[in-house]
């Protein structure tokens, strides 16, 4: 890691709402992320399909930048979930990345700490995540502000070809 990045604080930070001009950014941001997590082949999103998804009219998820100095560092796309025990709206955070030359910055937990502020302002339950088990790192940060692992639950998926012949029985 670049010294000058080491000693970044979190006050450099600028944390703002994605636009749809930062369509190619989150685009790329999801390649790096997908190949961190071993699994770029399954990456289908491309900047217009970002910028259609995340910004067009039925879109139901947000985005947020993080930059130091001007330059996109990290990004967190999220939306807003729905627990019927707590009958309260939850916030969902759908991924979170931030560049190695950045990761131990500070610049992940900036966009973490905005979340939970507009999770609190909105009135949220629940943040909510999933993490990787093999990625201690992360672990290591969730742990370390206070997220408890929701052990006792397994999250399922249904997707491509499997979804559409569910569909269709």
């Amino acid at each position: 890691m670049d010294a000058d990045v080491k000693s970044v604080t979190r006050k450099t930070f600028t944390i703002r709402e994605a636009v749809v001009e930062d369509s190619a950014v989150i685009a790329g941001f999801i390649r790096e992320l997908a190949i961190y997590e071993k699994a770029e082949h399954e990456v289908e999103a491309t900047p217009e399909t970002v910028a259609a998804s995340l910004f067009g009219p039925l879109s139901v998820t947000r985005g947020l930048i993080c930059e130091h100095e001007g330059r996109a560092v990290g990004f967190a796309v999220w939306f807003f979930s729905y627990s019927t025990w707590l009958a309260k709206n939850g916030l969902y955070l759908e991924d979170l990345y931030v560049t190695p030359d950045y990761r131990g910055s500070g610049a992940g937990k900036v966009l973490l700490k905005r979340l939970a502020k507009i999770a609190v302002d909105n009135g949220c339950g629940r943040f909510e995540w999933s993490v990787l088990d093999w990625n201690t790192t992360a672990i290591k940060v969730y742990d370390a502000i206070g997220a408890e692992p929701q052990n006792e639950w397994i999250r399922y998926r249904m997707s491509g070809e499997t979804l559409k012949a569910f569909a269709e029985d």
